[in-house]
């Protein structure tokens, strides 16, 4: 594949370097930016559209500011690929969010110029604040620069930052990166203030003009300047933006792809703020490539792609993926109860919730980057006597644990928790890793616990979380296809409580949870191809457990081996306490259980995360054998 022509680029090695340039080079250099970040992406995938949105940005700030010293955090950090070429990684940017190369996300074990990691949003003012705090309290750190998108600082922590920036009065700058669209198209007051300050393009231009030079203008131009900021400010009305009133100088909106604008800007700011500044630029997501500016989603995550036509790589035919079954199942049901809502954070498409949107657009409700107020506000829709679905990340979820403890489970109300992307996820990463929920979860009182072992269990959940009226239920499910299993006309509603058993066998017990199941069934056929008779049980529940189901199994086998996809502490932990109070530990049974370790997992495929993190059929069997008292080395067969 043919690479862009990049003479400007070639001389970068850091940032250094652009602080020699002058402003036509930079403008060069940023077209040229551009192409890499393209060719690059074409070849690994990722998240094309929101690194493309800040290009220009991103040479305006390194050329500006004095990084690594002064303090640069992206917020998310989903569109830091440019600022990764200008820092010294342009070697290794076609590694992207794979096996032991560069993270998606900014990462602090991997430069000095990302000094706070990211992955989830609304994160970067808070920190950027604590910089600021350590730097007047006599830490080697200079500015300290926070880059936040307008879908981002909708939620509440931006806000909570906001105010106690604005409150401490500290030196520091805010980047409102304000491309008019978060993932899905933003919601709420906040983009519409924002698009009302867009639209008003004369008097912002005019604005921005007079806070950078007011003070070089002449007296009648002068006075011009200053009418203008306070029209558009509020002023005369005795009253600031929103920002103002919380406390920060407010510069803008400026065009973020014009470098005539962004560089006097970011310089006048650099040189004359005293305390909290936030500069308004207006970009948009995915500029300067065609197919990324005109896609729904502005190219927010994309597959290798043909760089000329923007045409992704298609995967092979395969069975459904578990979101779209999801959201098959969830329409399904609601098209039978006309009390079954869906409140989804930012993410209707990536949860499935957009299919019943689709059809029933009235009963879907996005709140935007919000899981706390989601978390509630599904709490009072449940207590209102509807039946709402809170389709969340297990790693978002996480973000909203309070609201879980306090709003829902205290108060035994029925909301239904959908978890998506429950386990290992691949490309994105330790950050967007489902790892804990099973355990944050299942500690809370009154709450039922599913996973769904392969798409057909998935609808069977969705059906009984429908009909559990009872307290909060949740189910998880992983990203990708299903296994290709038959789906059910119509999901049935499981007993509360109850596993099944697949196969019976007299040695080994390997009981499952969730959809590491089919691994399980691979790992019992090594296991028998050596003489080891082995019974699969599908867990189903983890809360409550089948502990009819476990007795059976403890009594009946020499070794029971538990194997989830989720942290230490979760299902496991919880079948070994119960076994213990129970006595079924007392008669010389061989107890393992399989979890993911104690430790992050770097990005790399979901099959090379599971065999870093010892989840294999493999190392399913060589547990059981070890448990046996048996030392025999496990080979894998052909036939799996």
């Amino acid at each position: 594949m043919t690479r862009p022509e990049t003479p400007t680029l070639d001389r970068i090695a850091g940032p250094a370097d652009l602080r020699q340039m002058d402003d036509t080079t930079l403008a060069r250099l940023s077209d040229e930016l551009r192409s890499e970040v393209i060719s690059a992406v074409s070849e690994t995938g990722g998240h094309l559209g929101s690194s493309l949105g800040v290009v220009e940005l991103a040479v305006a700030i390194h050329a500006v500011f004095n990084t690594p010293m002064d303090k640069l955090v992206w917020d998310v950090g989903h569109q830091c690929y440019p600022h990764k070429i200008l820092t010294g990684r342009r070697d290794r940017i076609r590694t992207l969010r794979q096996k032991d190369g560069l993270s998606g996300f900014t990462k602090r074990a991997e430069s000095e110029f990302d000094p706070f990691g990211a992955a989830h949003s609304s994160t970067s003012i808070s920190a950027a604040l604590g910089f600021a705090v350590g730097r007047d309290m006599g830490r080697p750190t200079g500015d300290a620069i926070a880059v936040i998108g307008d879908g981002s600082i909708s939620a509440g922590m931006a806000y909570e930052a906001m105010n106690n920036a604005g409150h401490e009065g500290r030196r520091m700058f805010v980047i409102l990166n304000d491309n008019e669209m978060s993932i899905a198209p933003p919601v709420g007051a906040m983009s519409s203030y924002l698009s009302r300050l867009y639209a008003n393009e004369p008097l912002a231009r005019m604005k921005s003009l007079a806070e950078g030079f007011e003070s070089a203008l002449p007296a009648p131009m002068r006075d011009g300047a200053k009418r203008a900021r306070q029209l558009v400010t509020g002023a005369i009305a005795g009253s600031g933006t929103l920002f103002e009133e919380l406390g920060f100088e407010y510069i803008g909106p400026i065009n973020g792809h014009d470098m005539t604008q962004l560089l006097p800007v970011l310089r006048a700011a650099r040189a004359r703020a005293t305390g909290p500044v936030l500069i308004h630029v207006c970009t948009v997501k995915g500029k300067g490539f065609a197919p990324a500016e005109t896609s729904a989603d502005r190219g927010h995550g994309v597959s290798k792609f043909d760089p000329v036509t923007g045409a992704q790589a298609k995967s092979k035919p395969n069975a459904p993926s578990y979101t779209k079954v999801f959201g098959e199942a969830l329409t399904a049901e609601a098209a039978r109860d006309p009390n079954i809502v869906a409140v989804t954070a930012a993410m209707p498409s990536g949860t499935g919730v957009d299919i019943l949107a689709k059809r029933f657009p009235a009963r879907v409700f996005d709140v935007g980057i919000a899981e706390q107020h989601g978390v509630t506000f599904a709490a009072g829709m449940a207590a209102s006597g509807l039946k709402p679905f809170c389709a969340i990340y297990s790693t978002f979820l996480q973000r909203g644990y309070d609201q879980i403890v306090h709003d829902v489970a205290l108060q035994g109300l029925p909301v239904r928790f959908a978890i998506d992307r429950a386990g290992l996820v691949g490309a994105d990463g330790a950050t967007h890793a489902g790892a804990f929920d099973i355990a944050y979860l299942s500690n809370l009182p009154g709450f039922t616990v599913m996973a769904a072992a392969d798409e057909a269990e998935l609808v069977h959940m969705v059906a009984t979380a429908a009909a559990h009226d009872a307290g909060p239920i949740a189910f998880r499910y992983p990203r990708g296809s299903g296994t290709g299993v038959t789906l059910p006309d119509r999901g049935e509603v499981l007993q509360i409580g109850k596993g099944r058993v697949l196969s019976e066998g007299t040695d080994v017990a390997l009981l499952s949870f969730g959809a590491h199941l089919e691994e399980c069934r691979e790992a019992a056929m090594l296991l028998e191809y050596d003489g080891i008779s082995v019974t699969i049980a599908d867990a189903r529940f983890a809360k409550p457990l089948d502990m009819e189901l476990i007795t059976q199994l403890a009594r009946h086998h020499k070794a029971l081996i538990t194997i989830e996809e989720g942290a230490r502490g979760g299902f496991g932990a919880h079948v070994l306490q119960e076994m213990a109070a129970r006595g079924l530990l007392d008669r010389g049974l061989a107890v393992r259980t399989l979890t993911l370790p104690d430790r992050f997992i770097d990005q790399a495929s979901p099959d090379e995360m599971y065999a870093d993190a010892g989840l294999t059929r493999k190392d399913i069997a060589t547990a059981a054998c070890q448990a046996l008292g048996r030392d025999q080395k496990i080979v894998p067969l052909r036939s799996v």
